[in-house]
Protein backbone atom coordinates (compact mmCIF):
# COMPACT_ATOMS: atom_id res chain seq x y z
CA UNK A 1 0.00 0.00 0.00
CA UNK A 2 2.67 2.25 0.89
CA UNK A 3 6.31 2.29 1.59
CA UNK A 4 6.46 1.82 4.81
CA UNK A 5 3.62 2.36 7.20
CA UNK A 6 2.17 1.48 10.78
CA UNK A 7 -0.75 -0.09 11.83
CA UNK A 8 -2.21 1.64 15.12
CA UNK A 9 -5.44 1.74 17.24
CA UNK A 10 -5.32 3.00 20.77
CA UNK A 11 -7.90 2.14 23.76
CA UNK A 12 -8.87 4.71 25.82
CA UNK A 13 -11.01 6.04 28.86
CA UNK A 14 -13.08 7.67 26.57
CA UNK A 15 -13.58 10.50 23.53
CA UNK A 16 -11.94 13.07 24.86
CA UNK A 17 -8.06 13.50 23.51
CA UNK A 18 -7.74 16.78 26.20
CA UNK A 19 -9.45 14.78 29.33
CA UNK A 20 -9.08 11.10 29.19
CA UNK A 21 -5.75 8.81 28.56
CA UNK A 22 -4.98 5.89 27.05
CA UNK A 23 -5.07 2.58 28.44
CA UNK A 24 -3.62 0.29 25.38
CA UNK A 25 -1.88 0.88 22.61
CA UNK A 26 -1.16 -2.12 19.59
CA UNK A 27 0.88 -1.09 16.53
CA UNK A 28 2.45 -3.35 13.58
CA UNK A 29 4.76 -1.88 11.25
CA UNK A 30 5.14 -2.69 7.90
CA UNK A 31 7.98 -2.16 5.17
CA UNK A 32 7.59 -2.58 2.03
CA UNK A 33 4.90 -5.15 2.22
CA UNK A 34 5.64 -7.15 4.50
CA UNK A 35 5.40 -6.73 8.59
CA UNK A 36 8.41 -5.85 10.16
CA UNK A 37 7.43 -6.23 13.79
CA UNK A 38 4.40 -5.92 15.86
CA UNK A 39 4.30 -4.43 19.40
CA UNK A 40 1.36 -3.92 22.24
CA UNK A 41 0.86 -3.04 25.65
CA UNK A 42 -1.88 -1.80 28.46
CA UNK A 43 -1.15 1.66 29.97
CA UNK A 44 -2.01 2.86 33.46
CA UNK A 45 -3.91 5.89 32.48
CA UNK A 46 -3.29 7.52 35.93
CA UNK A 47 -7.24 8.08 36.10
CA UNK A 48 -10.17 5.44 36.38
CA UNK A 49 -11.06 3.12 34.21
CA UNK A 50 -15.45 3.41 33.91
CA UNK A 51 -17.82 0.73 33.59
CA UNK A 52 -19.05 1.17 30.51
CA UNK A 53 -15.22 1.40 29.07
CA UNK A 54 -14.53 -1.98 30.74
CA UNK A 55 -17.67 -3.43 29.58
CA UNK A 56 -16.78 -1.98 26.09
CA UNK A 57 -13.22 -3.15 25.78
CA UNK A 58 -12.59 -5.79 28.53
CA UNK A 59 -9.99 -2.91 30.33
CA UNK A 60 -10.34 -2.66 33.96
CA UNK A 61 -8.61 -0.99 36.53
CA UNK A 62 -6.97 -4.04 37.74
CA UNK A 63 -5.64 -4.63 34.41
CA UNK A 64 -3.72 -1.64 34.41
CA UNK A 65 -3.06 -0.88 37.57
CA UNK A 66 0.97 -2.46 37.12
CA UNK A 67 0.78 -1.55 33.45
CA UNK A 68 3.50 1.23 32.48
CA UNK A 69 2.45 5.18 32.10
CA UNK A 70 2.79 6.29 28.32
CA UNK A 71 5.89 8.17 29.68
CA UNK A 72 7.26 4.78 30.03
CA UNK A 73 6.38 3.38 26.64
CA UNK A 74 6.79 6.46 24.60
CA UNK A 75 10.46 5.38 23.03
CA UNK A 76 9.27 2.35 21.39
CA UNK A 77 6.35 3.53 20.28
CA UNK A 78 8.29 6.61 18.44
CA UNK A 79 10.71 4.29 17.47
CA UNK A 80 8.08 2.26 15.83
CA UNK A 81 6.76 5.55 13.87
CA UNK A 82 9.85 6.59 13.07
CA UNK A 83 10.28 7.59 9.01
CA UNK A 84 6.57 5.53 8.89
CA UNK A 85 3.32 7.02 7.64
CA UNK A 86 0.46 6.35 10.71
CA UNK A 87 -2.42 4.38 9.50
CA UNK A 88 -5.45 3.93 11.72
CA UNK A 89 -9.36 3.72 11.45
CA UNK A 90 -10.33 7.18 12.34
CA UNK A 91 -6.65 8.58 12.43
CA UNK A 92 -7.81 11.92 13.75
CA UNK A 93 -8.99 10.17 17.04
CA UNK A 94 -5.54 8.56 17.44
CA UNK A 95 -3.50 11.08 16.41
CA UNK A 96 -5.46 13.62 18.83
CA UNK A 97 -4.75 11.57 21.90
CA UNK A 98 -0.84 10.48 20.73
CA UNK A 99 -0.43 14.49 20.54
CA UNK A 100 -1.89 15.39 23.58
CA UNK A 101 -0.13 12.61 25.48
CA UNK A 102 3.42 13.60 24.24
CA UNK A 103 2.83 17.13 24.56
CA UNK A 104 2.27 16.41 28.49
CA UNK A 105 5.74 14.69 28.10
CA UNK A 106 7.33 17.92 26.39
CA UNK A 107 7.37 16.05 23.16
CA UNK A 108 6.30 16.99 19.44
CA UNK A 109 4.83 14.03 16.89
CA UNK A 110 5.91 14.72 13.82
CA UNK A 111 4.04 12.55 11.38
CA UNK A 112 2.04 11.45 8.48
CA UNK A 113 -1.03 9.80 8.69
CA UNK A 114 -3.49 7.94 7.03
CA UNK A 115 -7.42 7.26 7.97
CA UNK A 116 -8.52 3.70 6.92
CA UNK A 117 -11.76 5.00 6.85
CA UNK A 118 -11.62 7.94 4.35
CA UNK A 119 -9.15 4.90 2.43
CA UNK A 120 -12.92 2.98 2.46
CA UNK A 121 -14.52 5.06 1.42
CA UNK A 122 -12.79 6.05 -1.84
CA UNK A 123 -12.02 2.37 -2.71
CA UNK A 124 -15.83 0.95 -1.86
CA UNK A 125 -17.76 3.77 -2.50
CA UNK A 126 -21.06 2.05 -3.20
CA UNK A 127 -21.04 1.39 0.49
CA UNK A 128 -22.92 3.46 3.13
CA UNK A 129 -20.90 2.43 6.15
CA UNK A 130 -17.33 2.12 6.70
CA UNK A 131 -16.89 1.68 10.40
CA UNK A 132 -15.12 -1.85 11.42
CA UNK A 133 -17.76 -3.66 12.01
CA UNK A 134 -19.06 -2.38 8.86
CA UNK A 135 -16.18 -3.85 6.73
CA UNK A 136 -15.79 -6.86 9.18
CA UNK A 137 -20.00 -7.48 8.13
CA UNK A 138 -19.37 -6.55 4.38
CA UNK A 139 -15.90 -8.72 3.58
CA UNK A 140 -17.17 -11.40 6.34
CA UNK A 141 -13.81 -10.62 8.09
CA UNK A 142 -13.72 -12.07 12.06
CA UNK A 143 -11.95 -11.21 15.12
CA UNK A 144 -11.97 -12.73 18.46
CA UNK A 145 -10.60 -9.64 20.30
CA UNK A 146 -13.23 -6.56 18.47
CA UNK A 147 -12.22 -3.42 20.81
CA UNK A 148 -9.12 -4.32 21.92
CA UNK A 149 -6.04 -2.76 20.73
CA UNK A 150 -4.19 -5.68 18.71
CA UNK A 151 -7.41 -7.15 17.84
CA UNK A 152 -8.89 -4.24 15.64
CA UNK A 153 -5.40 -3.46 14.30
CA UNK A 154 -5.36 -7.20 12.94
CA UNK A 155 -8.90 -6.46 11.26
CA UNK A 156 -7.10 -3.23 9.43
CA UNK A 157 -4.42 -5.14 8.45
CA UNK A 158 -6.94 -8.14 7.20
CA UNK A 159 -8.84 -5.57 5.22
CA UNK A 160 -5.93 -3.57 3.72
CA UNK A 161 -4.32 -7.39 2.49
CA UNK A 162 -8.25 -7.75 1.07
CA UNK A 163 -8.78 -4.61 -0.99
CA UNK A 164 -4.97 -4.99 -2.03
CA UNK A 165 -6.43 -8.66 -3.28
CA UNK A 166 -9.51 -7.52 -5.07
CA UNK A 167 -8.96 -4.05 -6.44
CA UNK A 168 -4.84 -4.56 -7.02
CA UNK A 169 -2.05 -3.03 -4.93
CA UNK A 170 -1.81 -0.08 -7.26
CA UNK A 171 -4.87 1.01 -7.14
CA UNK A 172 -5.28 0.92 -3.23
CA UNK A 173 -1.80 2.77 -3.25
CA UNK A 174 -2.90 5.50 -5.35
CA UNK A 175 -5.73 6.36 -3.22
CA UNK A 176 -3.60 5.82 -0.20
CA UNK A 177 -1.35 8.72 -1.47
CA UNK A 178 -4.38 11.21 -2.76
CA UNK A 179 -5.28 10.93 1.02
CA UNK A 180 -1.43 11.41 2.56
CA UNK A 181 -1.94 15.18 0.93
CA UNK A 182 -5.36 15.59 3.13
CA UNK A 183 -4.09 15.17 6.16
CA UNK A 184 -4.78 13.60 9.19
CA UNK A 185 -6.68 15.86 10.99
CA UNK A 186 -9.88 15.80 8.25
CA UNK A 187 -12.95 14.28 9.89
CA UNK A 188 -13.63 10.63 8.08
CA UNK A 189 -17.24 11.22 7.31
CA UNK A 190 -16.34 14.91 5.44
CA UNK A 191 -17.75 14.20 1.98
CA UNK A 192 -16.00 17.33 0.58
CA UNK A 193 -12.46 16.54 -0.52
CA UNK A 194 -10.50 19.78 1.12
CA UNK A 195 -8.01 19.68 -1.76
CA UNK A 196 -10.65 21.69 -3.80
CA UNK A 197 -10.47 24.50 -1.45
CA UNK A 198 -8.57 27.13 -3.38
CA UNK A 199 -6.08 28.80 -0.91
CA UNK A 200 -7.78 32.29 -2.06
CA UNK A 201 -9.71 34.94 0.00
CA UNK A 202 -13.51 33.89 1.02
CA UNK A 203 -16.04 32.65 3.39
CA UNK A 204 -16.55 28.95 4.36
CA UNK A 205 -19.76 26.95 4.90
CA UNK A 206 -19.70 23.54 7.69
CA UNK A 207 -22.79 21.53 7.39
CA UNK A 208 -23.94 19.01 9.55
CA UNK A 209 -26.93 16.48 8.51
CA UNK A 210 -28.85 19.57 8.53
CA UNK A 211 -29.59 22.22 5.75
CA UNK A 212 -28.36 24.98 7.30
CA UNK A 213 -25.10 25.41 8.07
CA UNK A 214 -22.80 24.42 11.63
CA UNK A 215 -20.40 27.40 11.31
CA UNK A 216 -19.39 30.04 8.43
CA UNK A 217 -15.93 31.83 8.61
CA UNK A 218 -13.76 33.82 6.19
CA UNK A 219 -9.60 34.21 5.57
CA UNK A 220 -7.78 35.39 3.41
CA UNK A 221 -6.14 31.66 2.56
CA UNK A 222 -9.79 29.73 2.44
CA UNK A 223 -8.13 25.94 2.45
CA UNK A 224 -5.80 26.53 5.30
CA UNK A 225 -8.06 28.23 7.30
CA UNK A 226 -10.54 24.75 7.08
CA UNK A 227 -7.73 22.82 7.71
CA UNK A 228 -6.57 24.14 10.90
CA UNK A 229 -10.32 24.11 12.12
CA UNK A 230 -9.41 20.02 12.16
CA UNK A 231 -5.86 20.39 12.88
CA UNK A 232 -6.99 22.22 16.40
CA UNK A 233 -9.71 19.51 17.21
CA UNK A 234 -7.06 17.43 19.47
CA UNK A 235 -6.91 20.82 21.72
CA UNK A 236 -9.73 22.85 21.60
CA UNK A 237 -13.67 21.50 22.65
CA UNK A 238 -15.40 23.65 20.40
CA UNK A 239 -13.38 22.57 17.65
CA UNK A 240 -13.80 18.91 18.39
CA UNK A 241 -17.48 19.00 17.71
CA UNK A 242 -17.64 20.93 15.00
CA UNK A 243 -14.90 18.33 13.89
CA UNK A 244 -17.62 15.83 14.76
CA UNK A 245 -20.28 16.86 13.66
CA UNK A 246 -19.49 17.85 10.14
CA UNK A 247 -20.50 16.05 7.07
CA UNK A 248 -19.88 18.62 4.15
CA UNK A 249 -18.36 22.11 3.19
CA UNK A 250 -18.60 24.54 1.00
CA UNK A 251 -16.88 27.85 0.39
CA UNK A 252 -17.48 31.21 -1.78
CA UNK A 253 -14.70 33.67 -2.69
CA UNK A 254 -14.06 36.96 -2.55
CA UNK A 255 -11.54 39.23 -4.55
CA UNK A 256 -10.38 40.12 -0.91
CA UNK A 257 -11.07 40.73 3.23
CA UNK A 258 -13.14 43.06 3.12
CA UNK A 259 -15.71 41.42 0.77
CA UNK A 260 -14.82 37.74 2.95
CA UNK A 261 -15.72 39.98 6.36
CA UNK A 262 -18.91 41.93 5.21
CA UNK A 263 -19.87 38.32 3.42
CA UNK A 264 -19.16 36.35 6.85
CA UNK A 265 -21.43 38.87 8.84
CA UNK A 266 -24.39 38.69 6.09
CA UNK A 267 -24.60 34.78 6.76
CA UNK A 268 -23.90 34.97 10.47
CA UNK A 269 -26.78 36.98 10.61
CA UNK A 270 -29.13 34.99 8.23
CA UNK A 271 -28.36 31.45 9.46
CA UNK A 272 -27.39 32.30 13.04
CA UNK A 273 -25.24 29.26 13.13
CA UNK A 274 -24.65 27.14 16.25
CA UNK A 275 -21.50 27.38 16.79
CA UNK A 276 -21.00 31.16 15.76
CA UNK A 277 -20.76 32.92 18.72
CA UNK A 278 -20.08 36.36 17.61
CA UNK A 279 -21.88 38.64 14.84
CA UNK A 280 -24.75 36.87 15.37
CA UNK A 281 -27.66 39.24 16.15
CA UNK A 282 -27.59 42.86 16.11
CA UNK A 283 -31.18 43.24 17.78
CA UNK A 284 -30.65 44.13 21.17
CA UNK A 285 -28.14 46.72 19.74
CA UNK A 286 -28.34 50.36 21.48
CA UNK A 287 -26.40 53.38 21.97
CA UNK A 288 -26.96 56.67 24.37
CA UNK A 289 -28.91 60.09 23.17
CA UNK A 290 -27.44 63.13 25.23
CA UNK A 291 -30.35 65.55 25.81
CA UNK A 292 -29.39 68.92 24.58
CA UNK A 293 -30.86 70.90 27.77
CA UNK A 294 -27.87 70.60 30.99
CA UNK A 295 -31.05 70.44 33.30
CA UNK A 296 -32.76 67.86 31.95
CA UNK A 297 -33.32 64.21 33.67
CA UNK A 298 -31.77 61.89 32.69
CA UNK A 299 -29.74 63.22 30.46
CA UNK A 300 -29.06 60.13 29.24
CA UNK A 301 -31.63 58.27 27.31
CA UNK A 302 -30.99 54.29 25.83
CA UNK A 303 -32.53 54.02 22.14
CA UNK A 304 -32.37 51.39 20.08
CA UNK A 305 -34.13 50.01 17.03
CA UNK A 306 -35.99 52.68 14.32
CA UNK A 307 -34.26 55.16 16.50
CA UNK A 308 -31.02 53.63 15.96
CA UNK A 309 -31.59 54.78 12.33
CA UNK A 310 -28.18 55.97 10.33
CA UNK A 311 -29.37 59.34 9.93
CA UNK A 312 -29.42 59.70 13.56
CA UNK A 313 -25.60 58.68 14.67
CA UNK A 314 -24.37 62.06 14.75
CA UNK A 315 -26.13 62.52 17.93
CA UNK A 316 -25.73 59.55 19.50
CA UNK A 317 -23.29 57.56 21.40
CA UNK A 318 -22.19 53.86 21.62
CA UNK A 319 -22.99 51.03 19.89
CA UNK A 320 -23.58 48.98 22.59
CA UNK A 321 -24.57 45.18 22.08
CA UNK A 322 -27.14 45.04 25.10
CA UNK A 323 -28.62 47.21 27.76
CA UNK A 324 -26.04 45.95 30.26
CA UNK A 325 -22.98 46.33 28.28
CA UNK A 326 -24.44 49.98 28.18
CA UNK A 327 -25.15 50.22 31.19
CA UNK A 328 -21.70 48.97 32.55
CA UNK A 329 -19.38 50.95 29.92
CA UNK A 330 -21.47 54.35 31.46
CA UNK A 331 -20.60 53.34 35.25
CA UNK A 332 -17.33 52.86 34.56
CA UNK A 333 -17.06 56.07 32.74
CA UNK A 334 -18.83 57.90 35.39
CA UNK A 335 -16.61 56.58 38.15
CA UNK A 336 -13.44 57.41 35.84
CA UNK A 337 -15.04 61.03 35.14
CA UNK A 338 -16.87 61.78 38.39
CA UNK A 339 -19.89 61.58 36.71
CA UNK A 340 -23.01 62.06 38.83
CA UNK A 341 -25.12 58.39 38.76
CA UNK A 342 -28.33 60.26 39.36
CA UNK A 343 -28.16 62.76 36.31
CA UNK A 344 -27.01 60.45 34.04
CA UNK A 345 -30.24 57.95 34.57
CA UNK A 346 -28.86 55.13 36.15
CA UNK A 347 -29.17 55.78 40.35
CA UNK A 348 -32.98 56.66 41.35
CA UNK A 349 -33.72 59.23 44.27
CA UNK A 350 -32.98 63.16 44.32
CA UNK A 351 -30.52 65.59 46.96
CA UNK A 352 -27.02 64.17 46.99
CA UNK A 353 -26.35 60.65 45.14
CA UNK A 354 -24.57 58.63 46.75
CA UNK A 355 -21.13 58.91 44.64
CA UNK A 356 -21.14 62.10 45.89
CA UNK A 357 -21.65 60.67 50.01
CA UNK A 358 -17.86 58.93 49.11
CA UNK A 359 -16.15 61.78 46.79
CA UNK A 360 -16.54 60.49 43.59
CA UNK A 361 -19.24 62.78 42.26
CA UNK A 362 -18.61 66.58 41.97
CA UNK A 363 -22.34 67.61 42.90
CA UNK A 364 -24.29 68.28 40.17
CA UNK A 365 -26.87 66.13 42.36
CA UNK A 366 -26.97 68.72 45.08
CA UNK A 367 -26.03 72.39 43.71
CA UNK A 368 -22.02 72.15 44.31
CA UNK A 369 -21.62 71.69 40.47
CA UNK A 370 -23.13 74.01 37.98
CA UNK A 371 -25.72 71.69 35.57
CA UNK A 372 -23.65 73.54 32.27
CA UNK A 373 -20.13 72.32 33.67
CA UNK A 374 -21.20 68.53 34.23
CA UNK A 375 -22.83 68.58 30.89
CA UNK A 376 -19.59 69.79 29.07
CA UNK A 377 -17.98 67.13 31.25
CA UNK A 378 -19.83 64.28 30.23
CA UNK A 379 -19.89 65.49 26.36
CA UNK A 380 -16.37 65.74 26.90
CA UNK A 381 -16.39 61.97 28.70
CA UNK A 382 -18.63 60.52 25.98
CA UNK A 383 -16.78 61.60 22.99
CA UNK A 384 -14.91 59.08 22.06
CA UNK A 385 -17.85 57.18 21.65
CA UNK A 386 -19.76 59.60 19.65
CA UNK A 387 -21.17 57.80 16.42
CA UNK A 388 -20.17 58.66 12.79
CA UNK A 389 -22.06 61.48 10.80
CA UNK A 390 -22.22 59.92 7.10
CA UNK A 391 -19.57 62.19 5.67
CA UNK A 392 -20.59 61.39 2.15
CA UNK A 393 -23.53 63.22 -0.33
CA UNK A 394 -24.86 60.26 -1.59
CA UNK A 395 -23.90 56.13 -2.04
CA UNK A 396 -20.13 55.35 -2.22
CA UNK A 397 -18.36 52.12 -3.56
CA UNK A 398 -15.59 50.21 -2.81
CA UNK A 399 -13.72 48.78 -5.23
CA UNK A 400 -11.95 45.66 -4.13
CA UNK A 401 -9.42 43.79 -6.92
CA UNK A 402 -7.60 41.21 -6.85
CA UNK A 403 -4.73 40.94 -9.13
CA UNK A 404 -3.93 37.34 -8.44
CA UNK A 405 -6.87 36.10 -9.21
CA UNK A 406 -8.20 38.75 -11.69
CA UNK A 407 -11.48 39.18 -9.49
CA UNK A 408 -13.05 42.42 -8.66
CA UNK A 409 -15.90 43.22 -6.39
CA UNK A 410 -17.73 46.21 -5.41
CA UNK A 411 -18.94 47.16 -1.92
CA UNK A 412 -21.99 49.61 -2.05
CA UNK A 413 -22.23 51.44 1.18
CA UNK A 414 -25.19 54.10 2.02
CA UNK A 415 -25.09 55.65 5.76
CA UNK A 416 -22.63 53.38 6.74
CA UNK A 417 -25.10 50.62 5.89
CA UNK A 418 -23.42 47.79 3.54
CA UNK A 419 -26.03 47.62 0.52
CA UNK A 420 -24.89 45.17 -1.76
CA UNK A 421 -21.77 43.54 -3.58
CA UNK A 422 -21.67 43.55 -7.51
CA UNK A 423 -19.21 42.21 -10.05
CA UNK A 424 -19.79 44.50 -12.75
CA UNK A 425 -21.11 47.58 -14.09
CA UNK A 426 -24.44 46.48 -15.06
CA UNK A 427 -24.78 45.20 -11.79
CA UNK A 428 -23.65 48.50 -10.42
CA UNK A 429 -26.07 50.46 -12.49
CA UNK A 430 -28.84 48.29 -11.36
CA UNK A 431 -28.25 48.34 -7.74
CA UNK A 432 -27.38 52.03 -8.09
CA UNK A 433 -31.24 52.96 -9.19
CA UNK A 434 -32.98 50.45 -7.75
CA UNK A 435 -35.59 51.23 -4.73
CA UNK A 436 -33.68 49.63 -1.53
CA UNK A 437 -35.93 49.26 1.99
CA UNK A 438 -35.38 51.20 4.69
CA UNK A 439 -31.43 51.20 6.10
CA UNK A 440 -31.09 49.72 9.33
CA UNK A 441 -28.32 50.32 11.34
CA UNK A 442 -25.72 47.28 11.21
CA UNK A 443 -23.05 47.24 13.82
CA UNK A 444 -20.48 45.05 11.80
CA UNK A 445 -20.85 46.89 8.49
CA UNK A 446 -20.62 50.37 10.22
CA UNK A 447 -17.36 49.41 11.60
CA UNK A 448 -16.05 48.07 8.72
CA UNK A 449 -16.87 50.87 6.87
CA UNK A 450 -15.62 53.84 8.90
CA UNK A 451 -12.60 51.37 8.92
CA UNK A 452 -12.07 51.40 5.29
CA UNK A 453 -13.45 54.37 4.10
CA UNK A 454 -12.14 57.18 6.08
CA UNK A 455 -8.77 55.29 7.16
CA UNK A 456 -6.14 55.53 3.73
CA UNK A 457 -6.32 51.62 2.15
CA UNK A 458 -3.67 49.43 1.15
CA UNK A 459 -3.34 49.42 -2.63
CA UNK A 460 -6.24 46.61 -3.20
CA UNK A 461 -9.49 49.64 -2.49
CA UNK A 462 -10.50 52.32 -4.27
CA UNK A 463 -13.27 54.42 -3.28
CA UNK A 464 -16.13 55.43 -5.96
CA UNK A 465 -18.65 58.04 -5.26
CA UNK A 466 -22.03 58.90 -6.52
CA UNK A 467 -23.67 60.14 -8.09
CA UNK A 468 -21.41 61.69 -9.78
CA UNK A 469 -21.39 60.39 -13.59
CA UNK A 470 -19.13 59.21 -14.59
CA UNK A 471 -18.06 58.53 -10.86
CA UNK A 472 -14.55 59.77 -9.44
CA UNK A 473 -12.29 57.20 -8.62
CA UNK A 474 -9.78 58.09 -5.70
CA UNK A 475 -7.65 55.83 -3.00
CA UNK A 476 -9.61 56.13 0.08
Amino acid sequence: MLPCYVLLDLETTGGNPVHDRITEIAAVRVEQGVEVSRWSTLVNPGVSVSNFIEQLTGISNSMVASAPRFSEVAHELLALLDGAVLVAHNVRFDHGFLLNELHRIDVALRVKTLCTVRLSRLLYPQFKGHGLDAIMQRHGLTSTARHRAMGDVEVMQSWLNLAQTELGADHVAGHAQSLLQGSAALPPQLDTNVADIPDTPGVYLFYGDSPLPLYVGKSVKLRSRVMSHFQAASRNAREMRIAHEIRRLEWIETAGELGALLLESRLIKAHQPVHNRQLRRDGELCAWRLEPNPNSRPLLTLVRGSALAPEQLGALYGPYRSKNQAQSQLRELAEAQGLCLQALGLESGKGRCFAHQIGQCKGVCCGEEAPERHHLRLQMALVGNKLQVWPFAGKVGLREHNPHTGRTDIHLFDQWCHLTTVHSDEDLHEALHSRTEPLAFNLDSYRLALKHLLVPGQGQLKLLKFPASPFTETTP
